[in-house]
């Protein structure tokens, strides 16, 4: 294969119409890397013989090491073929430059998938023939949905079908069709979710328009009013806008005879379309090429005496095969038959020959003699159905050019943006129309930034293809001579007198040596960050000056505080999957990496050369958060800068990494999941950080919580209702009663799924306060845009109305506790925790002295008492103090310090008693006082009312897929059971053929404890020998129906169990694992266990 120069690559970057952009998305090991390598080698990058094995673009060891992709790499391909001007016409040979990302297929690395797809125009969606669709499937067509990408189906692993499930050619095709239903099922759901979202959107317009009407027609006569009332309905039906008109999914949907499904063994080096057969077969049958394109997959039949086309209903009787298995599947049943079949797998020598002839293809004498039967299999199908030709002929043609994607999709993606009616039309023109000259708008979209070694950057690399000049080849051997006799020398052990005067004696080329061999070492540890950017609009060059905008700018206040920065463009890359070109410039619609950004890009950003009107492309859905926390702290504590400096690198360089430092002073990363943790630590300690780093048990987060359980213990108080709590300060001033309770169940999930709408609503209320204080004098603070990009992150954000009536819904699902609950919605005064939990504190006192937090904006707001000196303190001045109690109580529960969920905090009485001797003294130096005393009295009771209920930890659980055969099924339900998992679901795959193997697949949903999750993959595969490979996903908190409290009380639990209770309650297992990672005090356990002066005979 010839090789392509860099040169050529970046001649072609501006004819936009001849580049393609596409990712390479799909479950884990179904082929992509594989895939990529047979593209690769047509580039002379790489040997076709290694393609598929080598995994070029996996540049990372532990990538080679494991098999599986961890980052997404990109690189430039050359593609040349003949193509006609018009049917008579002479093919002329047209060129065409494809930036290809391939994406890890690992749930653990789902925000890759997020950052590569916003960069591409469309998608290759690869699935195994054998596994199907799995989870990973949904999700990576889930996000070509989402960002509107064209994609392309390549069900790969076809030679799995011959080899491993020994089917027959029809076998395949009906198993072939079932998986193409599957995908289309698939498509079709989103397709379906949207026509739904739109037709309720429409039925809302419609409903306003007539309630609009129908006031109108109040305030008129009589008369009028029937007639407007009448004209309503046409208003309904014929102003119809177009975004809600009923749209054809027909374009949708994956079908080979639609040029948008490739056939392909990438191991094997082949692939196929049906637009291929049909012009291999258009001179043999007679039949035109459009014809056969329609008739090649499908129920259409081949009549073999007059070679007409038939139907399935003009079959009368006769048992044919599909034109599919006939015409395509058969000849390659044939090839594998005839290069690696017979009894002992190696062919037939007489089969080939014949193949090969009928072909019209020659063979090396070589390949022919060859004792690898796979060496003759390979050969034939690169030269009869290479894959690089089927694969890039059907991106070309059936893929969109960056021109026409763009003017497709960036109307919707700068309407979904922050601010969107506020960017300028100039920078919306540029970027539909697709405007690249110099002069125009520049819009480009960093969607993560990548660590690279500057060892590896082209401009610390010596150019010049291999050839040394005459001063590197003296500079190399006088290196190389010094080294041998530093060697010699310590092998024969001379004396230091000898190794000195050697080293005087050379002290002149010693020292250029030293600076020489010093540098690229310095080169080596430093490590640069490069943005992974794609440009819309406009040209940038090497020294241009642009703004870097971050995720949540809004264009609405573009000036906000922290305004965006300027940054020179100090280096423009064309990216080569391990390897970077430099670049002087780049135009529009082209892939690149971009020096220059560090510091000013976190995880991802828009460009932009105006800060007026400028559009924010940054809100994409990373697909995963992250949960797994691990603490991490230096083995030696001078190394700890090393370690801080290399963690904001991590988190600069990984799309979802991030790192904090918490209250106790530990510096945590989190993660995504164990793979990702690992890949993590990794990194820092051989990349960011160069030092020992030692990493604890990983945090799993818990939540704490009360329910209402048939066995509970009496009251604390057995005058007081149960949870009801009166706490005294400790100088007897203040006196309060509260009561805590269990929130129903679908209240605190709502208030849990409307976290952005609460947060909403406190911003609103801050800013009118904050409008009233000023009373209109000082224009009040300008906002950053936060609450727009709060809204595309958390979806839809609830009115003020709405979130009530909402909220009024969950309370009254609650069976037998209506009255409880009735009227607590206007009576709400504060979330928490933080302010927007779920959980809610009620002001019930007679007096109402507590603001509420849900009160309507046109109400008006109560006058906070402000005691002057000489007057007596009031309750009123004390409820701040109590709301931040309950933020505290919230946030930190009573079992193990973890966030609370699910309370009801009823404030019910609050009294302030200032004894005689204490009037003198100004109200605000009483309230001074009393301030730390009433917030620990709060906090105190909230926390005893909390512990007079039955409580309750909840754990963050998994979802796990897992697909097994049947002989490896027990061993799957072993390893869930000693983790406690809960099955869920057990299908038989329904892509599995039962008649051809005796092992049926199933596929296993089950949920997993975050907490017992952490070496299960690794032990499932030792178990299953490597058959089974379960994917995780975060699947929020289950409650452990287990009271950590609980001990033996009753007869019979007594009886069985004894006094100590000889079953291990899990809850408190948990409970007292928290408590002791964080220092606190753990009931039953002894510190010292074994010591000799301590024993006594008692003990």
């Amino acid at each position: 294969m010839p090789v392509v120069n860099p040169e050529k690559l970046v001649s072609l970057q501006h004819a936009a119409g001849d580049v393609r952009n596409i990712c390479i998305l799909a479950h884990v090991d179904h082929g992509k890397t594989s895939l990529t390598d047979a593209l690769i080698a047509t580039n002379g990058i790489i040997s076709p013989k290694l393609a598929g094995k080598i995994r070029y673009l996996d540049s990372r060891p532990d990538e080679q090491l494991r098999g599986i992709t961890m980052e997404s790499s990109a690189i430039s391909l050359y593609f040349s073929l003949l193509r006609k001007t018009a049917p008579d016409a002479k093919p002329e040979q047209k060129e065409y430059l494809i930036n290809l990302i391939d994406s890890p297929g690992h749930i653990d690395f789902s925000s890759e998938v997020s950052t590569a797809s916003r960069l591409c125009d469309g998608a290759v969606v690869l699935v195994d023939a054998v596994e199907g669709v799995c989870s990973q499937t949904v999700t990576v067509l889930r996000q070509t949905w989402i960002e509107k990408l064209k994609p392309i189906l390549v069900i790969n692993k076809m030679d799995r079908l011959i080899t491993e499930l020994k089917m027959s050619p029809g076998e395949a095709y009906t198993h072939l069709s079932k998986l193409l239903e599957q995908v289309n099922a698939v498509m079709g759901s989103f397709f379906q979710g949207d026509r739904m979202e739109d037709d309720l959107k429409w039925r809302e317009k419609m409903e306003e328009k007539i309630n609009a009407a129908a006031e109108k027609a109040q305030e008129k006569t009589d008369g009028i009013n029937s007639s407007v009332l009448e004209n309503a309905d046409g208003i309904d039906t014929t102003n119809t806008p177009a975004e809600y008109e009923e749209r054809d999914d027909e374009d949708i949907y994956f079908s080979p005879e639609n040029n948008n499904v490739i056939f392909s063994s990438a191991i094997d080096g082949w692939a196929f379309t049906v637009k291929q057969f049909a012009g291999l077969y258009e001179k043999k049958l007679g039949i035109k090429r459009s014809v056969l394109e329609k008739v090649l997959w499908g129920d259409f039949y081949l009549d073999p005496k007059n070679k007409r086309v038939l139907g399935s209903k003009h079959l009368k009787g006769r048992s044919l095969k599909p034109m599919f298995v006939q015409l395509v599947l058969d000849n390659i049943w044939a090839v594998y038959d005839a290069t690696t079949g017979g009894d002992k797998g190696k062919g037939d020598p007489t089969k080939v020959e014949k193949i090969t002839n009928s072909l019209s293809i020659k063979l090396p004498p070589h390949v022919l003699r060859s004792r690898d039967p796979r060496a003759l299999l390979t050969t034939l199908f690169a030269a009869w159905l290479p894959l690089s030709t089927a694969f890039l002929v059907s991106v070309i043609e059936y893929l969109p050019s960056p021109p026409k994607a763009q003017a497709a999709r960036m109307t919707e993606l700068i309407d979904n943006s922050p601010g969107s009616e506020f960017v300028s039309p100039e920078v919306r023109s540029a970027m539909t129309n697709f405007k690249a000259s110099k002069d125009d708008p520049v819009v480009a979209y960093v969607s993560k930034m990548v660590a690279v070694p500057a060892s590896e950057l082209p401009e610390n690399k010596r150019r010049g293809g291999g050839a040394l000049s005459a001063e590197e080849a003296r500079e190399l051997a006088r290196k190389k001579r010094a080294e041998l006799s530093r060697a010699q020398a310590t092998a024969n052990g001379e004396n230091a007198i000898d190794n000195l005067t050697q080293a005087i004696n050379s002290t002149a080329i010693g020292e250029q040596e030293e600076k020489t061999e010093s540098e690229p070492a310095e080169l080596a540890e430093e490590e640069h960050l490069i943005g992974f950017a794609r440009l819309y609009s406009g040209t940038l060059a090497v020294g241009d000056e642009i703004y870097v905008l971050p995720p949540k700018f809004s264009p609405a206040k573009p000036h906000a505080q922290p305004e965006p920065q300027k940054v020179t463009i100090t280096a423009l890359y064309l990216l080569m999957g391990r390897g970077l070109e430099p670049l002087t410039h780049v135009p529009a619609g082209v892939v690149f990496g971009i020096g220059g950004l560090a510091g000013h890009v976190l995880k991802s950003g828009t460009l932009c050369s105006q800060l007026d009107g400028s559009v924010n492309l940054a809100g994409i859905n990373m697909g995963t958060q992250p949960i797994v926390r691990v603490a991490l702290e230096p083995t030696n504590p001078s190394d700890l800068g090393k370690m801080i400096a290399g963690l904001k690198m991590l988190e600069q360089s990984d799309p979802c990494a991030e790192y904090e430092v918490l209250q106790s002073g530990e510096h945590v990363i989190l993660t995504a999941g164990e793979l990702h943790l690992e890949r993590c630590l990794k990194d820092l300690r051989e990349r960011f950080a160069k030092c020992d780093i030692q990493a604890g048990a990983p945090i799993v987060p818990y939540r704490e919580s009360i329910v209402r359980a048939e066995e509970m213990n009496p009251p604390r108080d057995k005058d007081l209702p149960r949870g009801t709590v009166i706490g005294v300060t400790t100088s007897k001033q203040v006196t309060l009663r509260l009561r805590v309770r269990p929130l129903p169940a679908a209240v605190t999930e709502f208030l849990g799924k409307n976290a952005g709408a609460i947060k909403r609503l406190y911003s609103e209320r801050r800013a009118k306060e904050e409008r009233e204080r000023t009373d209109g004098d000082e224009a009040p603070p300008e906002q950053d845009g936060m609450e727009e990009a709060e809204t595309l992150e958390t979806g839809h954000i609830l009115s003020l109305a709405d979130f009530k009536a909402e909220l009024k819904k969950a309370f009254a699902e609650a069976k037998g506790e209506k009255e409880i609950w009735n009227g607590v919605i206007e009576k709400i005064t504060a979330f928490g925790p933080r302010r927007v939990g779920p959980n809610i504190l009620v002001d019930a006192t007679s007096q109402g002295i507590c603001g509420k937090v849900l009160r309507d904006f046109s109400s008006p707001t109560p006058e906070p008492s402000h005691p002057s000196d000489n007057a007596a303190l009031a309750p009123t001045a004390l409820t701040d103090k109590i709301a931040y109690a309950f933020q505290l109580a919230t946030a930190a529960g009573p079992l193990c310090a973890e966030p609370v969920q699910g309370i009801a905090v009823f404030l019910e009485d609050l009294t302030v008693a200032v004894p005689e001797l204490d009037t003198t003294s100004a109200s605000h130096d009483r309230l001074g006082r009393l301030t730390g005393e009433v917030i620990k009295t709060v906090r105190d009771s909230i926390r005893l009312g909390f512990l007079d209920w039955s409580p309750r930890i909840l754990l963050a659980m998994y979802t796990c897929e897992i697909q097994a055969s049947t002989d490896v099924l027990g061993k799957v339900y072993a390893v869930l059971n000693g983790r406690r998992g809960t099955i869920l679901s057990e299908t038989l795959s329904a892509n599995f053929s039962a008649s051809t193997t005796g092992n049926s697949t199933f596929t296993i949903d089950a949920l997993l404890p975050v907490a017992e999750s952490f070496g299960f993959s690794d032990e499932i595969r030792k178990k299953s020998s490597g058959s089974a490979s379960p994917q995780l996903r975060f699947a929020g908190y289950k409650m452990l129906d287990e009271d950590p409290f609980w001990v033996p009380f009753t007869e019979d639990e007594l009886e069985d169990l004894g006094e100590k209770g000889d079953r291990e309650n899990v809850a408190k297992r948990y409970v007292d694992g928290v408590r002791g990672r964080k220092g606190l005090l753990v009931q039953g356990k002894k510190l010292v266990t074994d010591a000799e002066k301590q024993k006594t005979l008692k003990r």
